[in-house]
């Protein structure tokens, strides 16, 4: 039996969707086990991009089953909408696909909850409706799984008891309450029942499904969604989602005991970058002609759910070593290296000064952290262009050094180095 985790190890956009299609190959199940509609993830397959939030990028792979399993917050319009994209280009994915009937289900009122209520700006999430989605969830009241979008009375029954308190909420704390949405059951009842009559085919109870599948030797690959530092008890609380983005969300999101995972890869770029609020020691605020704002336009580093500009900042040791260590990472990769190269000099931080005494680890605390100043360490850039790199010996001897300095810092091998988008760009590091 072989389960691997593939995971983020910054605050996510960290290129996870190209080490998961490159390991599709060797599994024969994909599952997203966490998160919604707010995640991103990225392949590349010569001049095709395929841009996913909700579908596991494995989908794209034809011999591989897809599982959207209960830890998921599913938004129907946008799942219906990437499967179609999908058939668009060719790519058949309804017959391999499985979504959990316990997954809950983001509604529309969700979406308002977020941005009318003042939860979007408080802490820049993207405004998808996921935090009050799994807010309902525990809140278990108001929660509404994928499963009961298969019984209309009862669904109906649903909205008529919940949609009226949803309209009051809304309003009582709507900045402007006069032009706050009012939600009809009647409407949203119908549009639901027949999204829900759409995804009949590939609703199932998926924790059965991957029992199953690991009874038969099937290879499972777990893809998780966003980062490490986001994960919403061990990130930069409360600027993280409302998820377990780490390994340790496996088993409550698909049902899977964490015993049956065998291999966890942690990603990392190559520097950092964060999206929306919160504390990023690292962060490079030198202007529109500084390092910062090269990084980002050299890396096309824009939100591939929202579009928003991504923060740019070195990269950050304390906080990979802290993530890879409570994600229980066997390895690690180092991505978009290629992004770096042409600067003469590149920083790396290996400590923080934190109320004048200078720390070795990293602080998950929002307010510490954000009180936490840099300290670097220094190395030598290359100008090369590193795009057409194939094996490590390819590679200047400055970035090897910068991945082997990395890989000291942090205490793993580093067993990936990615140095373009493309599935080729990869250059694989024999460990072990």
């Amino acid at each position: 039996m072989s389960a691997t985790c593939v995971v983020g190890l910054q605050w996510g956009d960290e290129a996870k969707g190209k080490i998961v299609d490159f390991l599709s190959d060797e599994h024969d199940y994909v599952v997203r086990y966490n998160g919604g509609n707010n995640a991103g993830h990225t392949v590349v397959w010569g001049e095709r991009r395929f841009a996913l939030s909700l579908l596991p990028t494995g989908i794209l792979r034809s011999h591989m089953r897809a599982v959207i399993a209960n830890g998921v917050v599913v938004y129907p319009p946008k799942l219906l909408e990437e499967l179609a994209s999908l058939e668009k280009a060719g790519i058949q994915v309804k017959d391999r696909l499985s979504i959990s009937a316990q997954a809950h289900v983001i509604f529309p009122y969700h979406i308002a909850e977020e941005v009318e209520c003042g939860g979007k700006a408080a802490i820049g999430t993207t405004g998808r409706g996921i935090g009050p989605c799994y807010s309902d969830k525990v809140n278990r009241a108001n929660g509404i799984r994928v499963g009961e979008l298969l019984h209309p009375e009862h669904l109906k029954a649903r909205l008529t008891d919940i949609i009226p308190r949803k309209n009051k909420i809304i309003k009582a704390l709507s900045a402007d309450p006069d032009k706050a949405p009012v939600f009809e059951v009647e409407k949203l009842w119908a549009d639901y029942c027949q999204m829900g009559e759409q995804l009949r085919p590939m609703i199932t109870n998926t924790t059965m499904l991957l029992h199953e599948a690991l009874q038969n030797r099937k290879k499972i690959l777990f893809e998780a969604a966003q980062g490490s530092l986001l994960d919403i008890d061990h990130g930069t609380f409360p600027y993280v989602t409302s998820s377990h983005s780490l390994p340790s969300g496996i088993w409550s999101g698909s049902g899977v005991p964490a015993r049956q995972l065998t291999r966890i890869i942690g990603v990392a770029k190559a520097y950092t970058t964060r999206v929306g609020s919160g504390p990023f020691p690292t962060e490079l605020n030198d202007g529109p002609d500084g390092i910062g704002e090269r990084i980002r336009k050299v890396g096309r580093e824009y939100g591939t759910v929202t579009g928003r500009p991504r923060r740019v900042g070195w990269f950050d040791a304390l906080a990979v070593r802290y993530s890879a260590a409570i994600a229980g990472c066997d390895e690690i990769t180092i991505m978009l290296l290629d992004v770096l190269s042409g600067l003469e000099e590149i920083k790396v931080c290996v400590g923080y000064e934190y109320e004048g005494k200078k720390i070795n680890y990293f602080l998950n605390d929002g307010v510490e952290l954000a009180k936490c100043k840099p300290i670097y360490e220094t190395l030598q850039g290359w100008k090369e262009d590193i795009s057409k790199a194939r094996k490590l010996e390819d590679l200047p001897v400055q970035a090897r050094r910068y991945v082997q300095f990395l890989s000291d810092l942090i205490g793993l091998p580093v067993s990936v180095i990615s140095v373009g988008p493309d599935r080729e760009q990869t250059i694989l590091n024999k460990i072990g």
